[in-house]
């Protein structure tokens, strides 16, 4: 089937210089594909466009109508595919950037208005959500995802580390004392993050290899770190939550942080996501270059 596009401009070029030949040549084809092209045009639509002769070529009164129709589309077609091309080369246009709630509250929010800043021409939509999402079902540009990536059509780029840490306020420590094995935790009240699998179904995992199981239980289970980390401030129990979570509490002294006889698990690191393709935007390159700029000097990045 030949293509509608190329009819319209070879029809939109014959009407303008006056035959086919003229706009098979402005056109790079051979006059007797422009004739094809012209004539599938024709039959698709039904009508005679043009009054073709040895010597002159004229516009019916359909053919006219049609033409100030196609030469808008066409003209639109150019200035889509002219943008599109655009933004392989600059960064311009709306970038869809989805997060977890609490490390992009953190660590991300206050990144946007210098990126803003260099990129004026972008548009960032930022989506701040615990809950999983899909980059290419649900139209997101990029994702940062905080933990052991799954193996998935993506590719992936490094920011930083992401330790994890166990610690209550030291009010709760006094009431209750303070665990020293990780056994001991099954005696006291464990605040546990339900999305997590380490840590959302009864059990805290624990080890280099993640193979020490810890039985738990506690008053309070939610599916938002922020929301553990207020209720652990307030001496309701014992979080196990990442550093970038709790670190400015510790540093306050509302939550002590402690050591016990196995190690936390490794959460895997924080990474930035984005479509396996060479020919990305330059949107969604330049944002991918200054989060690693910015996440070099950032202290939520540990040594690897």
């Amino acid at each position: 089937m030949l293509d509608r596009f190329t009819g319209m401009r070879v029809f939109s070029s014959a009407a303008e210089l006056g035959s086919l030949s003229a706009a098979a040549r402005e056109l790079g084809m051979s006059p007797a594909m422009a004739t094809k092209h012209m004539d599938a045009l024709e039959q698709r639509l039904g009508v005679k466009l043009l009054h073709r002769t040895t010597r002159q070529l004229l516009l019916t009164d359909v053919g006219a109508d049609y033409l100030v129709s196609c030469q808008r589309l066409l003209q639109e077609l150019e200035e889509a595919e002219s943008e599109v091309s655009a933004q392989r080369v600059e960064a311009v246009g709306k970038l869809r950037m989805n997060v977890p709630q609490s490390f992009g509250s953190r660590h991300i929010a206050p990144l946007i208005p210098d990126f803003c800043r260099r990129y004026p021409q972008v548009e960032v939509e930022l989506g701040l959500s615990d809950s999983q999402q899909d980059l290419l079902q649900d139209g997101w540009d990029l994702m940062i995802r905080v933990g052991h990536l799954e193996d998935s059509l993506l590719k992936a780029r490094r920011l930083g580390n992401c330790p994890m840490r166990v610690c209550a306020s030291p009010e709760y420590f006094a009431r209750h004392g303070t665990p020293k094995r990780v056994a001991d935790l099954a005696s006291h009240n464990c605040l546990s993050y339900t999305l997590s699998q380490q840590q959302g179904k009864g059990r805290w995992v624990f080890g280099a290899e993640a193979d020490v199981h810890v039985p738990v239980k506690g008053t309070l289970n939610a599916d938002n770190g922020d929301a553990l980390l207020a209720a652990a401030i307030g001496g309701l129990g014992i979080i196990y939550q990442p550093n970038f979570i709790v670190s400015e509490a510790i540093k306050e002294g509302r939550l002590h942080s402690i050591e016990l006889d196995h190690p936390p698990f490794d959460l895997g690191g924080v990474h930035v996501l984005f479509p396996a393709d060479r020919r990305l935007p330059m949107k969604i390159r330049a944002m991918i270059d200054f989060l690693v700029e910015a996440f070099e000097s950032s202290p939520c990045r540990a040594p690897q």
